[in-house]
């Protein structure tokens, strides 16, 4: 964007003026950036804090109900909320390991009850076998 022309009035008053106004509006844009930049920090803080608390409801649900419950929280959501890891179980083996969320190729958007069926067994995959895996 290109910026605003203003033309310089003859008068010497209307000089000051001017270079007054133009100070001010400088100012001015320097504390409504400050503004925003906290307003901004304030507000992920916010959201950051929201998705740690639909997080912990999301596992004591999961907890009370003894499993999978829908909607469970975007794979976007858990790792901002503070929760990287996924406990998961083989449905056939019965071992138990832990997925690092924030490595996972699957688009954050990505419902982590849907990683259930997507998330398979290492050591049942060298059998031969893919079970499903189970959410803990």
């Amino acid at each position: 964007m290109a910026p605003k022309h203003h033309p310089t009035p003859l008068s010497g008053s209307d000089r000051k003026a001017l270079g007054k106004e133009l100070s001010r509006a400088r100012a001015m844009t320097a504390i409504l950036e400050t503004q925003s930049a906290e307003a901004r920090a304030k507000g992920e803080a916010l959201i950051r804090h929201a998705d740690k608390l639909l997080c912990e409801s999301w596992n004591e649900k999961m907890w009370a109900d003894g499993g999978p419950v829908d909607p469970s929280p975007t794979i976007d959501q858990t790792v901002n909320g503070g929760y990287f890891w996924l406990e998961i179980e083989c449905s056939r083996c019965k071992t138990k390991r832990d997925v690092d969320l924030a490595a996972l190729s699957h688009p954050p958007t990505t419902l982590v009850q849907d990683l259930a069926s997507r998330l398979r067994c290492s050591k049942c995959a060298k059998a031969g076998r893919r079970p499903a895996a189970t959410l803990l």
